[in-house]
């Protein structure tokens, strides 16, 4: 497994950017300014995930992803510890998603804790339903987990 930063071109990815966030032009809000990681296995980008800085040591996960066949192998898990490794100043880690039992197990596992909602986030902002195991998205769920930095 290799993680590497993608500099340039990233709309290269975009099939793999769309499994985390499924309107291009959602995508195309923050893909310039954000830092494209890719995780290779095998030889296949089997993984990605895109960061962008808030402030202050805060770091924010715009879109994260995993081809579906090497999903449950933790390489989720690995993008994410490899951020707080990659960003030394990292006092706190952002994500913002929807309200998918699966999706919010997910960040809970990794010690993400809820602190804010934007109500109808996905209503107001998607151009059709969104839907993720079954549920309709509707309010966008802000989790965070403290970094390294913040002891």
């Amino acid at each position: 497994m290799v993680i590497r930063q993608i500099y340039s071109h990233k709309k290269a990815y975009l099939d793999l950017l769309l499994l985390g966030d499924e309107q291009e032009d959602m995508i195309d809000r923050y893909l310039d300014q954000g830092e494209l990681f890719v995780l290779e296995a095998n030889g296949t980008e089997a993984a990605e995930c895109v960061v962008t800085q808030v402030g202050g040591g805060i770091y924010e996960i715009k879109n994260i992803a995993v081809l579906p066949p090497y999903q449950r192998r933790g390489f989720g898990r690995a993008l994410v510890d490899f951020l707080t490794r990659h960003y030394p100043d990292c006092t706190a880690l952002w994500v913002g998603t929807g309200e998918s039992p699966a999706t919010l197990d997910f960040y809970h596992a990794l010690g993400f804790q809820e602190f804010r909602r934007v109500k109808d986030f996905f209503l107001q902002n998607y151009d059709h339903p969104i839907f993720e195991g079954g549920v309709q998205l509707k309010d966008m769920v802000y989790l965070k987990r403290e970094g390294p930095a913040s002891s």
